[in-house]
């Protein structure tokens, strides 16, 4: 195998599904772009101004600043997993998802996390030019994310992430270069959560940079691949906000800062950060969520959304649907993707998460 079927192996099975992300730049380990949270996905896939839970970790890690205000009614400690079968209507049944996240708030310090994302491409066989199957072999990607959030005030908080992101496509050596698909790297988030004063304190502003860091190195240095630094922002507000029922509404927006001029690929990933805004057709490269959450007497919940996205830019359009139920200190929550496309590779995705608090 050449050095491309190296790289393309991982993303065989997912490339339907990330094709915008092809479209709008030249970025690889693309499974950090996958959202976790049956709660968020429930909500169109928004939730960076509604960072209430340990997901906030990948959300907008400036949320758990807020989560441990009362100590008479909030919870010090919270974990949180999620499994997927990726792309259901292939059938594949080791291609999967897997996401776990902790947080804990430590007192005078903040609140800090941890969280796991794995995503499983499963068995591939190895061929030599000829087609002589050679054996077989594993293909998957992990990030493992430290995080920290802190409280400016009784209004603002900030969050960070350290990440170590692990893609491990091809773990044998290939080619006339003798490198193998396996590379790794880090990168930073930067989160931002405003619950203002006034309207009542139903209203909350977020944002998050996700994934700054150097690029992914597979062979060598001059052909490193960015990794999928991205955007995000998110405007929240509680419409009702009664002892037996509450009714959020959520918007969210994305934009990957990654130039989609194979030419800047070269460049320094922090050139990115301004570059990418100026890749012609800003608004269109824009991603949007939009969705509501209601609970009942912090019992039983519901929750629908909707993703848009540019028909030039991935055209990736899809409702989503969800609900939960919360019992002591056990929560559960399920959404579902209703595609507006039927044969769409995301549609009749279904996420499952269990959490505890403690």
């Amino acid at each position: 195998m050449n050095r491309f079927m190296v790289v393309f192996l991982g993303f065989l099975c997912t490339v339907s599904v990330f094709s915008p992300l092809f479209a709008q730049g030249e970025a690889t380990v693309l499974f950090l772009m996958i959202n976790p949270g049956a709660r968020q996905g429930g909500m169109g896939e928004a939730g960076a101004a509604l960072a209430d839970d340990a997901n906030a970790i990948y959300w907008n890690p400036a949320g758990l600043a807020f989560q441990y205000a009362d100590p008479e009614k909030d919870h010090r400690g919270e974990v949180t997993l999620m499994h997927v079968n990726w792309l259901p209507g292939f059938n594949f049944s080791d291609l999967y998802y897997d996401y776990a996240a902790a947080r804990y708030h430590l007192k005078d310090i903040g609140t800090v996390g941890l969280s796991v994302q794995f995503m499983n491409y499963g068995e591939n066989t190895q061929t030599d030019d000829q087609a002589n199957v050679l054996g077989t072999f594993a293909s998957n990607e992990v990030a493992v994310t430290g995080s920290y959030g802190l409280k400016l005030n009784q209004t603002m908080g900030l969050g960070v992430n350290l990440k170590y992101i692990l893609s491990r496509l091809s773990p044998v050596k290939v080619g006339a270069e003798g490198g193998e698909g396996v590379g790794s790297t880090f990168a930073i988030d930067l989160g931002y959560l405003w619950h203002p004063n006034f309207w009542n304190k139903r209203f909350s502003l977020g944002a998050n940079l996700a994934n700054v860091g150097p690029k992914m190195t597979y062979i060598d240095k001059e052909q490193a691949d960015p990794i999928p630094t991205n955007f995000r922002f998110g405007l929240g507000y509680r419409l009702l906000n009664s002892e037996y029922n509450r009714l959020t509404l959520v918007y969210d927006f994305n934009r990957l800062l990654v130039p989609s001029d194979s030419t800047k690929k070269d460049d320094s990933f922090l050139s990115y950060l301004f570059s990418a805004w100026g890749d012609g057709d800003l608004i269109k490269k824009m991603s949007h969520s939009i969705g509501a959450e209601y609970w009942y007497s912090n019992l039983i919940a519901l929750r629908a959304g909707y993703f848009y996205e540019s028909p030039d830019y991935g055209d990736r359009q899809f409702y989503t649907f969800g609900g939960g139920v919360r019992i002591a200190f056990l929560g559960v929550d399920f959404s579902y993707i209703l595609a507006s496309k039927d044969d769409h590779p995301l549609s009749d995705t279904m996420r499952f998460s269990l959490s505890a608090t403690f």
